[in-house]
């Protein structure tokens, strides 16, 4: 490892670090992304890193893209799974192909530069878990975030904090890292694959005992989003009440709902 934030296993030919990127209908900005991922990472870690594309659910042409990087870039490998897995879902089916002694997930839309995510990699340290936050100082957010979409961040995150007693400002930032410690320890337990994937891998790290480190971010918001925030904010808040039953005596009520309403709302979407 020519650079990084964590101690070189004895083994030159060891693997220092993994980044899985879960790509859902990413045809049109996955290229850009992965081009600079795999230039960056390249050049500071050489065949001690890897890049790992898990295309899921996708019914546009990012499988095809994906698979041409990884043609030409030695450090890029892909998994397509054809199911609508969510991006929870992709991030474990990468977990558990990961090599990495460190290992982390990054948004395909390229809003988190290689740059930011590499500072994760030197800030690790002795923690489990480094996340990147736009909401501690020292962040960047170019451009500034439409007002709808700010307060619904701050109205989830006082809920999360609310309902989870956990102290972390930005749960949902798209770039995390984890130790492997950490992850062969947490990996068995996760299981939620959409709005509350992030929130439940923190949550179960926090309940190990595992510091969780926030390290400012640039963040620079990626053209074509397609998040509706009402939709979404309603989405999460269910997702964050039914973690929230999972762990408690009340998770049967989980159950009740998963039967009746669960289906419902699933096939309305």
């Amino acid at each position: 490892m020519k650079k990084g934030g964590f101690a070189p296993d004895s083994q030159v030919d060891q693997m220092q670090l993994s980044i899985v990127m879960p790509a859902y209908n990413e045809e049109r900005r996955l290229a850009a992304t992965l081009e600079r991922y795999a230039g960056y990472f390249s050049g500071r870690y050489g065949p001690e890193a890897e890049l790992i594309v898990v295309v899921n659910g996708s019914t546009d042409g990012t499988a095809d893209v994906a698979r041409a990087l990884a043609a030409r870039l030695p450090i890029v490998r892909v998994m397509v799974d054809p199911r609508p897995i969510g991006k929870g879902g992709a991030i474990m089916k990468g977990f558990r192909a990961a090599a990495g002694n460190a290992v982390g997930f990054v948004d395909a839309d390229g809003s988190t530069a290689p740059e930011a995510f590499d500072d994760l990699v030197h800030n690790l340290g002795d923690a489990g878990v480094i996340i990147a936050s736009r909401w501690i100082a020292g962040a960047i957010v170019e451009p500034r975030q439409p007002l709808k979409r700010r307060v619904a961040s701050r109205l989830f995150n006082a809920l999360v904090r609310i309902l989870f007693a956990m102290k972390v400002r930005d749960t949902q930032c798209g770039a995390k890292l984890l130790s492997r410690a950490a992850l062969d320890a947490v990996l068995p337990h996760l299981g939620v694959t959409r709005w509350a994937f992030d929130v439940d891998l923190l949550f179960q790290l926090h309940r190990m005992g595992y510091g969780i480190k926030e390290w400012p971010t640039v963040w620079r918001d990626a053209e074509g989003s397609r998040l509706r925030v009402i939709r979404a904010s309603l989405e999460m808040f269910v997702a964050m009440v039914r973690l929230r039953l999972l762990y408690s005596p009340m998770r049967w009520v989980v159950g009740v709902y998963d039967a009746t309403l669960g289906r419902w709302t699933h096939r309305a979407r």
